[in-house]
């Protein structure tokens, strides 16, 4: 999938939520000061953020097939080593990292087990691969429940985002060893966000962030105003917090 939305849009919609979910991830991955390492599918740069607070800017590279993004994020962390391109065909040499993460992409990747294993070429041997995606069929990720529970109302047919890579427990941990890693162990990560009320919940969906914004726009407007007001039906009234559950795996390079 591609993202063609401004940065700004972005941190609006879901990189608000990467402020509290990459710092755990970074914990989950273990990575600790002098690791040199790498975010793949970085965006505009919420793990790559937290990485570089953990191991210092210049220890961490980051590449993100979206041109606005890879901008966006060169502009906030100069001293990194950032780049265009796809998950699937890293530019780095084998063996260049100490720890290859990756925050809310496997589900977006063209090919996830090829840039699973793509993680695992460039860490040397011993190093981590981790990576973390929304609980989308269970629930865990409330935002995203609410609207495509909104959205089902208006539109009963529709998928939404419950087939894609990494959503389901266990996924991840199961590509991980498909690649050959090993002492691969998995579990929860939490996030949560705070919102200033209704419109600052509902109006990044109109930016045509990711699945969710992308579907929104395809819908006549009679059926986007429906879908508002159902998603508005199911949220308190005022500022109000939602909570996010990820599923994450951790892996290790032969």
């Amino acid at each position: 999938m591609e993202f063609s939305a401004a940065a700004e849009q972005y941190d609006r919609f879901m990189g608000r939520y990467t402020r509290t979910l990459a710092p755990a991830l970074v914990d989950a991955a273990q990575v600790g000061d002098g690791m040199r390492v790498v975010d793949v599918g970085c965006g505009p740069g919420g793990l790559t953020r937290a990485l570089a607070d953990t191991v210092g800017e210049a220890n961490v590279a980051a590449i993100d097939p979206a041109p606005q993004f890879v901008a966006a994020c060169r502009a906030r962390h100069p001293a990194a080593d950032v780049r265009e391109g796809v998950a699937e065909e890293l530019p780095w040499p084998d063996e260049t990292f100490d720890a290859a993460l990756a925050c809310l992409v496997l589900a977006f990747m063209a090919d996830p087990d090829e840039g699973v294993r793509e993680m695992a070429r460039v860490t040397r041997a011993g190093g981590t691969v981790a990576a973390c995606m929304w609980d989308v069929p269970g629930g865990g990720m409330t935002m995203l429940t609410t609207f495509w529970d909104a959205v089902r109302q208006v539109r009963p047919d529709a998928q939404g985002e419950r087939s894609r890579p990494g959503v389901t427990q266990g996924d991840i941990a199961d590509r991980f060893r498909r690649a050959g890693l090993r002492d691969v162990d998995d579990g929860a990560l939490e996030a949560c966000v705070r919102y200033t009320g209704f419109h600052d919940f509902w109006e990044p969906f109109t930016f045509g962030v990711g699945p969710t914004g992308q579907y929104l726009a395809s819908l006549p407007a009679e059926q986007q105003d429906r879908v508002r007001e159902a998603c508005r039906a199911e949220l308190p009234e005022g500022p109000f917090t939602l909570t996010a559950r990820a599923w994450y795996a951790r892996g290790t390079t032969r």
